[in-house]
């Protein structure tokens, strides 16, 4: 196959998630279309109910009706629901089937003959052997399904919860609770043959009828890589934990919290004397003495709290499972890692050879929609082409597909897009963030790449 001239990377809004459509374009204007994930869990304010349904409209028209390839990159509804079909025949996945791509690629660990017996007793096969540490990780992603659900059900109903704890669990149990129809969606769109699972290292497959190299540099085994598996909270050599705060910041902050005292102190005069809990006392209604009221309170907050630790570690544990391709062409490299976080990018980056291949890249589609933890420093540093010279031609263009105020927390530096990461991407590369899209009407944006 001869190699591309052009690439053509449309980025569609769809607020909180991911959908990326790759199109290679020959010398003779032929085509072929790449699609890297197409999910949401929260759509922006300004957009139309109908914004997925429109994406699908738009890539069934942009491709002519033909996929070469669909990349789901992992399970998070915020990458896959767009696949979710409908029972009159006519949802976003249905569209996307019609298109009838060639392959259909995704992690191993989404593999359907792992998934049927992993929370069962038999041994689950794992490439190259029987049962193991693989075993146990998968299954390990599949009972996670049941406590995502046991999270969204306390969400829902627990009236005692805090607005922020509701919205924690909730995000995260609908974006960890297996999307049945989607998954089974993705195994159908294409022939046994042409499902294709990676691991770190595996061949592509893909990317020969596309006249390019696709390097795939992760997700791991955990034969390969036992951290994986695992998942740690805080590494400020590795994460964006830190702030530096101007001192117009600090001015401004330290005005606004006397007048805030002068309010309080104010109010204060005002107010008649207050119940020592009231909320607690309120809430709980005659079921429970009022002495009792602030302890029980407490009781099933420490329960959610817990729930949502648990949900938080295995949601992560999903995000390492995400596929990290290197598209290869032309002396242009283009990097989509999903949303894989460290432990993930560890593996690569003991690689020479890959540590060399990400040094030399062109774009990068932003890990985890700006996360704290899914573009490390290190790769950071690696990335040769990040220049603060926006007349440079060889400079690094990034794309971001991100919604404010879903994910994460400002207090305890988390909130994605992370502050300190946006800056750094604003200062030294060519960013695009979904978040500039705020016209109703205008719902993705085209970079062009000439190879």
């Amino acid at each position: 196959m001869a190699a591309p001239k052009k690439v053509t990377i449309r980025t569609y809004q769809v607020g909180f998630g991911d959908c990326f459509l790759l199109s290679f374009q020959y010398a003779d204007q032929s085509e072929k279309h790449v699609l890297v994930d197409f999910g949401t869990t929260k759509l922006p304010p300004q957009a139309p109910a109908t914004r997925m349904l429109d994406i699908a409209r738009d890539i069934e028209k942009r491709t002519g009706g033909a996929l070469h390839a669909v990349v789901a990159t992992h399970r998070h509804a915020d990458h896959i629901s767009g696949f979710t079909t409908a029972a009159n025949g006519k949802g976003t996945g249905d569209l996307i089937r019609g298109l009838k791509p060639k392959f259909v690629v995704q992690p191993w660990t989404e593999h359907p003959d792992l998934a049927r017996n992993a929370t069962g007793p038999a041994a689950i096969a794992r490439p190259g052997g029987k049962g193991g540490s693989n075993a146990r990780h998968v299954a390990m992603l599949q009972a996670m399904h049941e406590v995502a659900r046991q999270g969204l059900t306390v969400a829902k109903g627990a009236r005692w919860l805090n607005s922020e704890m509701r919205g924690r669990l909730s995000f995260l149990g609908e974006d960890n609770v297996k999307n049945l129809s989607a998954v089974k969606n993705l195994i159908a769109m294409t022939t046994p043959a042409n499902r294709v699972y990676l691991k770190a290292g595996d061949a592509a497959r893909f990317d020969k009828e596309l006249g390019i190299k696709v390097h795939v540099l992760g997700p791991p085994t955990v034969d390969q890589w036992a951290a994986v598996a695992s998942q740690r909270d805080s590494d400020p050599d590795e994460f964006w934990q830190l702030r530096r705060a101007s001192a117009t910041f600090w001015r401004f902050r330290g005005a606004a919290a006397k007048a805030a005292s002068d309010g309080a102190h104010n109010d204060r005069k005002r107010r008649k004397p207050a119940p020592l809990f009231p909320r607690h006392v309120s809430s709980l209604g005659p079921t429970f003495p009022v002495e009792t009221r602030w302890l029980v309170y407490r009781a099933r907050n420490m329960q959610a709290e817990q729930l949502l630790q648990i949900v938080t570690e295995l949601d992560d544990a999903m995000n390492n499972t995400s596929v990290v391709l290197v598209f290869d062409m032309g002396g242009k490299r283009l990097l989509f890692p999903g949303d894989a976080q460290i432990e993930n990018w560890q593996y690569a980056l003991q690689n020479p050879a890959n540590r060399s291949l990400l040094a030399s890249v062109n774009l990068y589609k932003v890990g985890h929609h700006g996360s704290r933890n899914a573009t490390p420093k290190s790769l950071w540093k690696l990335f040769g082409n990040r220049t603060s010279k926006k007349s440079s031609k060889k400079r690094l263009s990034s794309l971001m597909s991100t919604l404010e105020h879903k994910h994460g927390s400002v207090a305890n530096k988390s909130e994605v897009p992370r502050e300190t990461l946006v800056n750094a991407l604003q200062r030294d590369t060519n960013l695009f963030t979904t978040q500039t899209l705020t016209d109703p009407k205008v719902f993705f944006h085209d970079s062009v790449l000439m190879l």
